[in-house]
Order: structure tokens, then C-alpha cells, then sequence
């Protein structure tokens, strides 16, 4: 068996409602992309890469050049050991993980369809029946935010990102912090994200501000020795995002005291090859990981949710169901969440397919 054709869609997805992040960063409508890999026995192989403008060194309209320029090498490819042949496109083409996350998902999808397994099975075994989800909030007025807050806690949801720094003005980011800490009540975890956003200074006047409530903060700066000076100045629990995207900022985010938490993304990693080695890593590291990805719909989230479902217990903080914030839905079958909680799909691979409607005409076909 091996890699016949190639297909790419373009599909753009728009927010609910559009996202306000820390240095003029907003996420309204974006581009994801679909990756078809059909193999000579007629199986086809799924992936999603979706990045957001200015949040990754990573663009939309690279996702169709990288693919291309990879093609030759994918078809043909035995997609039962997905190693070596990601080693050969890194060989190939260095850099780009988000456009190589694409092709490695899709792999995967055909890896589990080839051996009737779903890919929780494959990523280790399924350690969990369901994951606990948590719910991002836009990075407007306190009191708005405090009421999203409310009303997705009434329907589960027990861990809220609070979206910081869009004034650049850490009182109001400090109130944005207390109001949402007070409307969930105690027990419930928030933590404000600045998706590296904030000057030390700014993250540190914020942080004492509230260093009384039960929070944490997420990526306030850019580097990794930054963050670590915000944790050691306020007393607060560091999440680190943007900074962590291979093992060596992994070891390094350790080293410096701020890995308490950890988002292992997808596109950020280079897919879920790369992500198995980073999980292994963090859980012997001891910090808790948000299995996600960047952006995407309803292909993304389900590789996900397979990751999350086999990770070991104890290491687990959050995943993040991306299909739920935006429009349209890719999969018909993909899961939903039911009272703050979501299930990985079953079924061999990764248990979703496309609706061919949705996906439209497709921008690139190679055999």
C-alpha cells in the first residue's frame, strides 16, 4: 500500500465571534486547509492545518507551496511507518512543521485505517473515557467577559483562557482576571493569556495585582527567560505556548522554572509525530499539557482529541474542541461536547470525514 494522489482544499472559517488578543492580533475569518492522501487500495487519508495571522512564524498561503513542493516526495509513500518518511521530508524541505503537520495527520488517518484501529490505539492506548475542555474568551470589556464566563460554565465548561491585553492596560487586564476569577467562583481554573504580548513590566503589574486569586498565566511575554522573571515576581503558575515548539524549548522552559503547563499544538510541533515525542518529554518533565492545535475545524480537532485520549493520567490540563468556535463544520460525524466534557472519535484513524460539499473544488491535485 502507498500514497497514490494528492488533494488540497482551501476553506475559510469564520468565528462566532472575533477573537481580541495582545498586540492588535484578532482571529475572524481564516483559511483552513483539507489534505487528501488516497492510497493504491483506495483508502484516503485526512489532515487539517490551520494558522492565524501574526500568532506563528506560519501563513495560510504557505500551506499550498509547501504541499506542492513536498508532493513528489509523499507519493509513494507507505503510510505504516510515519517516522521515517516525516524524517525524509524534514531532509527534504527543513522547517515548516505547520505544513508538514498537515501531510503527517494524514498519514496517521491512513496508518489507522490500514491496521481497523482508531488512533488513541496507536498513540499509546486510551486512558480516559472523556476530556475536560476549556473555554476561550475574547479579550474585551471585564464585565462581557465575565458573562461568557457564566454562561459556559452553565453548560460544563470547568477551565477558561482569559484573552488579555488588547488596551495594552494591565489594570484593566488585572480586572478582566478578577471579574471572570469571581463570576466562575472558586474551584473552576482561569488562567489570562497574552499570547506573548506583554512587556515583563506589564505582566508583572498584573500578576501582583491579582497574585491573591486562584489563576494562572499563560505566555504573558516572548521569551522563555521573560516568563520565567513574571513567575518569579509574582508567585503565579506559568502555561507556555507560543515559546515551546521542539524538545530543546521544552528542556530550556524546564530549566527556567516556568513549564508548569504547556500547549502542545499540532502545526506548532509539526504534527503528531513530533507531538508523542514532546508529550513523552513533558509528562517526564511533570508539567500538564492542552492537547490542540492552532485553528481549524472539525479534522484538527479530532487529531486532538485522539491525542488527548492517550495521554498518561496526571499529564492531561485541557483540550480544546476548535471546531465548536467557527463556521462551517467540516465533519458530519465529527464529536460535540456534552456538559464541558469531549470524547475522541471512534472508528479506524481518525474517525471523521469531510463533507465533499463543504470542501468545495480543490486548489491542487498530484499523482
Amino acid at each position: 500500500m502507498k500514497v497514490a494522489r494528492l488533494t488540497l482544499w482551501a476553506v475559510d472559517l469564520t468565528s462566532h465571534e472575533t477573537y481580541f488578543m495582545a498586540e492588535g492580533k484578532t482571529c475572524a475569518t481564516v483559511t483552513t486547509h483539507v489534505l487528501c492522501l488516497e492510497t493504491d487500495t483506495g483508502l484516503k487519508g485526512w489532515g487539517e492545518v490551520c494558522p492565524i495571522p501574526h500568532y506563528l512564524p506560519a501563513f495560510a498561503k504557505g500551506v499550498p507551496s509547501a504541499v506542492a513542493e513536498m508532493a513528489p516526495e509523499i507519493i509513494g509513500i507507505t503510510p505504516t511507518g510515519i517516522d521515517a518518511p516525516m524524517r525524509k521530508l524534514d531532509g527534504f524541505l527543513p522547517g515548516h512543521p505547520y505544513a508538514k503537520s498537515i501531510v503527517d495527520m494524514a498519514l496517521w488517518d491512513l496508518y489507522g485505517q490500514a491496521t481497523g484501529l482508531p488512533l488513541y490505539q496507536l498513540l499509546g492506548g486510551r486512558t480516559r473515557r472523556d476530556m475536560p475542555l476549556y473555554h476561550s474568551i475574547t479579550c474585551i470589556a471585564p464585565d462581557e467577559m465575565a458573562r461568557i464566563a457564566t454562561e459556559a460554565q452553565a453548560t460544563g465548561i470547568g477551565q477558561f483562557q482569559v484573552k488579555l491585553g488588547a488596551d495594552a492596560d494591565w489594570q484593566a487586564d488585572a480586572e478582566r482576571l478578577t471579574k471572570v476569577r469571581e463570576a466562575v467562583g472558586p474551584g473552576p481554573l482561569v488562567y489570562g493569556d497574552w499570547n506573548c504580548g506583554a512587556s515583563r513590566l506589564h505582566a508583572t503589574r498584573t500578576g501582583r495585582a491579582v497574585a491573591h486569586l486562584d489563576v494562572m498565566l499563560e505566555q504573558p511575554c516572548k521569551t522563555l527567560e521573560d516568563c520565567a522573571a513574571v513567575r518569579a515576581a509574582t508567585g503565579l503558575p506559568i502555561k507556555i505556548d507560543e515559546g515551546a515548539f521542539d524538545l530543546a524549548t521544552l528542556h530550556r522552559a524546564h530549566e527556567l522554572g516556568c513549564l508548569d503547563a504547556v500547549a502542545l499544538k499540532l502545526s506548532k510541533f509539526g504534527g503528531l509525530s513530533a507531538m508523542r515525542r514532546a508529550r513523552d518529554l513533558t509528562v517526564h518533565l511533570g508539567a500538564e499539557i492542552c492537547a490542540e492545535c492552532t485553528w481549524g475545524s472539525d479534522i484538527v480537532t479530532a487529531a486532538s482529541l485522539h491525542f488527548a485520549a492517550s495521554t498518561p493520567h496526571g499529564s492531561l490540563l485541557n483540550t480544546c474542541d476548535l471546531a465548536s468556535y467557527v463556521a462551517p463544520r467540516l465533519c458530519p460525524d465529527a464529536p460535540t461536547r456534552e456538559n464541558g466534557r469531549i470524547a475522541p472519535p471512534e472508528g479506524p484513524g481518525l474517525g471523521v470525514t469531510p463533507d465533499p460539499e463543504i470542501l468545495g473544488s480543490p486548489i491542487l491535485k498530484m499523482v
